[in-house]
């Protein structure tokens, strides 16, 4: 991913509320499903790490990218975005890179 790229994923998720929580369980494989689901339907996520969560929010973003084949986007204090292009909508309907 270039950084032309990433800046723009960036923009794009400025707005967004994260839309999942990881606390004191982690990366559990209930999460790891639930995370690929809604980057299925939503190709950028906000993930919000609690304090409990063990591990850092980038050692998570790497953790994702080997199990999810995520692309890191940013992690901002406690909130991590991550990227991939969805599997399941048209491709009218994707995010566009730049």
């Amino acid at each position: 991913m270039t950084g032309k790229q990433r800046s723009f994923l960036k923009s794009l998720s400025n707005p967004l509320r994260p839309m999942m929580q990881l606390g004191k369980g982690g990366l559990t494989p209930e999460a790891l499903k639930q995370i690929d689901q809604l980057l299925n339907d939503h190709e950028l996520l906000k993930i919000n790490i609690l304090n409990n969560c063990p591990g850092e929010p980038v050692a998570i973003a790497r953790a994702l990218e080997e199990e999810l084949k995520t692309e890191f986007v940013s992690a901002l204090g406690h909130k991590l975005v991550v990227y991939r292009a969805s599997r399941t909508k048209e491709k009218a309907n994707r995010i566009q890179l730049p």
